[in-house]
């Protein structure tokens, strides 16, 4: 009996389907099914993972991709599987139709729509009943509005004119009528479905099926509606029921009877259940035969970049490539890089590749014609066409490309070439690719978000009625692999329950499930022909964005290109640093930013070639095209940063790398001392030996023993000294892999390449033990040892935990010089840039500030007269260097330091403050103030009834006319009082009030008490619609009276010299409601400390103090001594240290061991928490905001650590300060507590039942008192998200 299964749901259609698409291959395979047919939800995202398990795994099925069409209109659910290539385009058309009118996540169809998409489909019509049991709630049936599906549909198509947009639901759509109008249009390709529903009247279900089937003239089929794999999967089935339905599983009850018997079953079974009715399981075998279509049949066609003046593609690429191969190389081309071009296009014109790099051209072309900086980086690093093309920085001269890396011939998969672009113009790029191309042939690739640790374990347990507390200890309070018992006991659970069991074991199983469809960062999908006939379309969350069903790793298995056009922080960091340089620091660069020799030459160039070293190609010009800025020939770019400097090497040799790209973690500054690098491909290194790979395939120790001295260098032959130099004998790197591979075992380059698949974490399915013997053998065969076989295949076999490519790590490399060359010379410029590209890397403000100043840079507090948006920088006094002033960490700078401004902190860094608000501040503050003229034109108030002739001639202040109106020249204006803030612009007095909390306005003579006393006045004095005294007596606005006085007079007696603060002296006033004046109250100064917490509240630092030096006195009774001191003390001394807690890590390969950093008031101070330790003081390590330490010293290498045997929680004594002193916020984005980033490197399974529990329920660990901060997003530079301020009635 042959039975093919066309109703199959996987895990895709989101929360029913229980089983992942390849589960459902494997166990159809082995239940002897003769196919299968997978049709999720209106979605196709599922089918590709059953077509390459079926191609991997070599299973005997056939093997149908289709889809489940779920109508909005009433309609039975309809499986639709493609006849053929047409009929496939059609239901992605359909499915892209139904996708682009909802939100995200989102498809509504109609009958009509299926009517206008029917050709070329076989239809199977489920019967209501059926489709009630399955459906759940309904579609919402939705109208974007004509204009929407007008831009992102053909209006010409025939979907287009069919489609209707408000259709009314069919209340005939009766299986029957469905079925009449279905055979009308769609003779003999449409059949109804039978299925068991166990309610014990199957029998005379599938008899009155039979009837309905006879009297449409349609054939009945059987179906058996699976939703998962194996029986066993049914609990899992019932508490996706519970989290789709909003359930307890207690209370679920009918809920769950629709899962009963979904799973497959054999061929025999299929054949008992249907045995009154065989002609429906024979119907599953010619529905199978009318099939022809498979996923293999997708041609790709890449658009056409053939350029103007050239007969095709390969021809322009040629010449661009030798063109920019002239600019690279103005000396001459090297021979050895001729060769190497003529190797590359030889292999691109055999693959049809030449479009791909065109495209890839173009979009940096755009990218740098807009002064956007940019790079590739990853495989596309990897190609000397790339390099002369501008795309990489890598120079084949200087570097061992293997181009097998990027472009296999035998593997004829597409190249993937990865372009970072600034983070914050990215966008720019991303919608010129659409404005190229068009939405129906461009769309960002989509990704899978599944659910892990912490969301398996809170949707599960919310499935079982846990409540929200005990979820909350088991999502947050595990961390790591410690005691399963204590664990559970600690979240208050018993670990021998059978219920926790349940739900642990239930974790697991949703654990990597499928929640739903997002896009990609950046991969964009672009085709020559219609896009959504190849793959469905839909909505993205963003305005303006599309995206496909199908992932990396879908369009990979179909060979399918696809460019990423990826967002890097570090890269807007980088811009916006040259342009503060530029403006600032006229004489940074002295050569001329278009002149290519000077871009890579040291100072001294007699010593250029013997220090530049491999790699160096990093410092040859950035971009190929880009004319240098009007007016700015001498402006510095990332071509013209001066090559090897020794001054940047030694501040990288002392681990003074605070923000720098790449080296800015704990792990990389521990490394950087002792690698101590000198030339540029030590910076190579450095990027890629603090990894997971290195790590675990013993590399790291071995190549700092050589690179000490301490162990002698040694190559078992010729071959692999010329592959190994480089790094003293250990691979590091992923090509160095293959390289050993095909020189020592005889490996060809395609297999070489199979081997680095096998190591690449992202596609790593266990299969490179499969190399060992071939390796090993190869090697012997070569006449090595076979100890050292054995060790070179235990080093590559370490890559399977992450191995950093080279060609990836030298493009990094480029961008670690740089920001090092630019904190070095310019940290006033760095400090000011990463503030400004925040929330970016691995630090906190108030740490990028506490780095700048230890540097000598003079930090001044956000001012509503003084401060953008953004941190820039202000005029030292004259004669005053910031290396006079430098920590004494850093004197060894002082020489080196070309800092001469202060750093101006923006509102941008103000808790709680709205872009929106802080720009407007900015912007209005350029308009006269009351004094001045009005500016013309009609002018608004915040009641339009009141007649502008009642507001008198100053009334300009409310409504300035434009906002990009220049002031007055030679007319310096700025606010005067808060009052005058509030009339200007318009923001609510909550805003004021945050702006007092902050402290900012002092250059209005008011210190934060004064200023939030002012400022919440404005709720209760002319905050009335029609109460204004300000205009109907005289100008004494509280507080602000006094200010505006001393701004008219600018007397400087009347400010401090510090901070701008207000003087006592004459007496306040201020106006009540009335128009009377009376005395202003004499509010008492508010305490230092308080002042400090209350910095840290509001602004997450603090330029006046540290907390720990108000604590001194009784931290000093506690033994506890300064941080500053662990410098002066031997290794093994015992110490007692404490500070604010500004990160915990926990690297994925550090065997549990938690890194954290805290800091007093003289230094910071870096703690080792071994496992043991971590496992008794956890609550502290966890939930401490200032902590004690107990320990040894430990010091190697200039690094000192503290290696922790006690700790102890003072955030109480934060209390002593003011009454919200614990609430001092300090971490860090890099904590892992705060900001928790789920370890994908996992070691080994875990032995041991509770063991297992523990790693299963542990994810992202969080404190329950930082719930409501904002999470950053994963993008280097994720949007920054504020606080929302009370909405304004004068602008909305």
């Amino acid at each position: 009996m042959r039975y093919i299964e066309f109703a199959c749901s996987s895990n895709f259609s989101f929360l029913r389907g229980a089983s992942h698409p390849e589960e459902l291959m494997v166990q159809a395979a082995r239940l002897g099914l003769a196919g299968i047919g997978v049709s999720d939800r209106n979605s196709v995202a599922g089918v590709v993972r059953a077509h390459l398990a079926k191609r991997e795994q070599k299973l005997p099925l056939i093997y149908h991709p289709g889809a489940r069409l779920i109508f909005s209109d009433g309609t039975p659910d309809i499986l639709a599987y493609p006849r053929d290539r047409a009929g496939w385009g059609r239901l992605t058309r359909l499915l892209t139709l139904g996708n682009l009118r909802g939100k995200k996540g989102e498809c509504i169809l109609h009958l009509d729509d299926l009517i206008a998409h029917a050709f070329g489909l076989e239809l199977v019509v489920m019967d209501n009943l059926m489709s009630r049991a399955q459906r759940g709630a309904k579609y919402r049936a939705a109208d974007p509005g004509p204009s929407l599906l007008k831009e992102k549909l053909d209006p010409g198509s025939a979907s287009h004119h069919s489609t209707s947009l408000r259709a009314a639901p069919h209340p005939g759509n009766a299986t029957s009528t469905v079925l009449s109008r279905l055979r009308t249009i769609a003779p003999g390709r449409v059949r109804l479905a039978a299925a068991m529903l166990y309610r014990g009247q199957d029998r005379g279900r599938l008899a009155r099926l039979k009837e309905l089937a006879s009297e449409c003239d349609v054939p009945l089929i059987a179906i058996n509606d699976v939703h998962y794999h194996h029986p066993d999967r049914r609990p899992l089935a019932d508490v996706l029921t519970c989290i789709r339905e909003k359930v307890t599983i207690d209370r679920a009850g009918r809920k769950l009877a629709a899962n009963a018997e979904r799973h497959l079953k054999p061929p025999a079974e299929m054949a008992r259940l249907f045995r009154d009715a065989p002609e429906a399981i024979e119907e599953t075998q010619r529905l199978s035969e009318a099939l022809t279509f498979s996923l293999d049949e997708l041609k790709y066609e890449y658009p056409d970049e053939t350029l103007a003046g050239f007969d095709n593609a390969q021809d322009a690429l040629r010449h661009l490539t030798y063109e920019g191969a002239r600019s690279r190389y103005p000396n001459g081309l090297p021979d050895k890089v001729r060769g190497t071009l003529e190797h590359e296009l030889a292999l691109i014109a055999q693959l049809a590749y030449a479009p791909y790099f065109l495209t890839v051209h173009d979009i940096v072309r755009f990218a740098r014609s807009q002064k956007i900086l940019c790079q590739g980086r990853g495989s596309a690093a990897n190609s000397a066409v790339c390099f002369c093309l501008g795309v990489t920085e890598v120079d084949p001269d200087r570097a061992d490309l293997l181009f097998e890396r990027f472009i296999s011939p035998e593997r004829r998969e597409p190249p993937d070439i990865d372009v970072d672009f600034e983070h914050e113009r990215r966008e720019e790029v991303i919608q010129y690719i659409y404005g190229k191309y068009g939405r129906t042939r461009a769309g960002i690739a989509g990704t899978v978000i599944c659910y892990r640790g912490r969301s398996a374990i809170r949707e599960v347990g919310k499935a079982f009625g846990l409540s929200e507390d005990t979820i909350g200890a088991l999502s947050s309070s595990i961390w790591g692999g410690g005691s399963g018992n204590a664990d559970l006991t600690r979240a208050g659970l018993d670990p021998d329950s059978r219920r926790v069991k349940q739900i642990a074991a239930l974790a697991q199983e949703i654990s990597g499930f499928p929640r739903h469809l997002s896009q990609h960062v950046g991969g964009f999908v672009i085709t020559q022909s219609r896009l959504d006939e190849v793959m469905p379309i839909g909505n993205g969350a963003m305005p303006d964005r599309t995206f496909v069903e199908w992932d990396k790793d879908d369009l990979d298995a179909l060979g399918i290109l696809k460019i990423d056009v990826l967002g890097l922080g570090m890269l807007s960091c980088i811009r916006k640093a040259l342009d503060l340089v530029a403006g600032h620091y006229a004489d940074a660069c002295p050569g001329r930013s278009a002149a290519r020799s000077d871009a890579v030459q040291t100072r001294d160039p007699a010593c250029f070639e013997s220090k530049l070293g491999p790699g160096s190609a990093a410092h040859r010009s950035a971009s190929l095209h880009a004319a240098p800025h009007p007016g700015h020939e001498r402006a510095l770019t990332l071509a013209t940063i001066p090559a090897e400097d020794p001054a940047v090497y030694r501040m990288l040799q002392r681990a003074d790398s605070l923000g720098v790209f790449q080296v800015e973690s704990r792990a990389q500054m521990t490394m950087l001392p002792r690698l101590k690098p000198a030339n540029f491909y030590d910076l190579v290194i450095e990027v890629a030996i603090v990894r997971p790979g290195p790590i675990q395939g013993d590399m790291v120790h071995p190549y700092l023993r050589r690179r000490q001295g301490l162990e002698q260098v040694s190559y078992p032959s010729k071959e692999l000294e010329a592959v190994l130099a480089k790094t003293l004998g250990v691979p590091l790197f992923q090509e160095q892999a293959m390289k050993i591979a095909i020189v020592a075992a005889g490996f060809t380059p395609s297999e070489a390449d199979k081997l680095r698949r096998a190591m690449a974490t992202f596609k790593r399915v266990g299969t490179i033990g499969t190399f060992q013997r071939k390796m090993i053998d190869g090697m012997l065969a070569n006449g090595y040892e076979r100890a050292f076989a054995e060790r070179c295949f235990q080093q590559i076999e370490g890559f399977g935990e992450y191995g950093f490519p080279e060609s990836h790590a030298a493009s990094f490399a480029l961008l670690v010089y740089a920001s090092a060359w630019l904190k070095c010379h310019y940290p006033d410029v760095f400090a000011a840039a990463l503030l400004n590209a925040q929330p970016m890397g691995f630090y906190a403000p108030a740490q990028i500030v506490r780095d700048a100043r230890d540097h000598g840079v003079e930090v001044r507090a956000p001012d509503v007269n003084y401060s953008q948006w953004d941190s820039t920088l202000e005029p030292c006094s004259p004669g005053a260097r910031a290396a006079d002033h430098t920590h004494d960490l850093h004197r060894v700078m002082r020489g080196d330091i070309r800092t001469t401004h202060a750093v101006r902190l923006g509102l941008r860094e103000i808790k709680g403050m709205s872009e929106e608000d802080g720009r407007l501040i900015v912007e209005r503050r350029a308009f006269p103030g009351r004094s001045a003229a009005p500016l013309g034109g009609a002018l608004q108030t915040r009641d339009p009834a009141i007649d502008q002739n009642k507001l008198g001639p100053g009334s300009a202040v409310h409504r300035s006319a434009s906002l990009h109106a220049a002031p007055h020249p030679g007319h310096e204006t700025s606010y005067d009082s808060i009052r005058d803030v509030w009339l200007r612009t318009g923001v609510s007095p909550r805003v004021l009030e945050r702006l007092a909390d902050a402290d900012a306005f002092g250059s209005l003579g008011l210190n934060r008490r004064d200023a939030l006393w002012a400022a919440k006045a404005l709720g209760r004095v002319g905050d009335s619609e029609y109460d204004l005294p300000l205009f109907g007596s005289a100008r004494v606005p509280g507080a602000a009276q006094h200010a505006s006085d001393a701004m008219q007079t600018r007397d400087p007696a009347f400010f401090s010299k510090q901070d701008g603060s207000r003087i006592s002296g004459a007496p306040q006033v201020r106006c009540t409601a009335s128009g009377t004046q009376e005395a202003e109250i004499a509010l008492p100064p508010m305490p230092l400390g308080e002042e400090v917490v209350n910095d840290y509240r509001f602004l997450r630092l603090s330029l006046r103090a540290h907390p720990a030096q108000f604590l001194r006195t009784d931290l000093t009774a506690r033994g506890i001594i300064r941080n500053e001191a662990l410098r002066t003390l031997r290794t093994g001394a015992r110490v007692k240290i404490s500070g604010l807690v500004t990160c915990r890590q926990r690297p994925g390969s550090a065997n549990g061991v938690v890194f954290m950093t805290i800091e007093d008031e003289s230094a910071v101070a870096n703690v080792i928490v071994w496992p043991k330790i971590f496992e008794r003081m956890r609550p502290v390590v966890l939930g401490a905001r200032y902590v004690s330490v107990s320990g040894r010293v430990q010091s190697e290498s200039g690094v000192i650590h503290v290696v922790a045997d006690r700790l102890d929680d003072l955030t109480v004594l934060l209390a002593q300060l003011a009454d919200h002193g614990a609430d001092i916020d300090g971490l860090a984005r890099a904590d892992e507590v705060r900001r928790p980033c789920e370890d994908h490197r996992e070691a080994q399974a875990l032995g041991g039942r509770h063991q297992r529990l523990v790693q299963l329920m542990r994810d992202m660990p969080e404190l329950a008192a930082d719930l409501d901060v904002t999470a950053p997003g994963s993008a280097h530079a994720p949007a920054r998200k504020a606080n929302a301020a009370p909405p304004r009635r004068a602008r909305h």
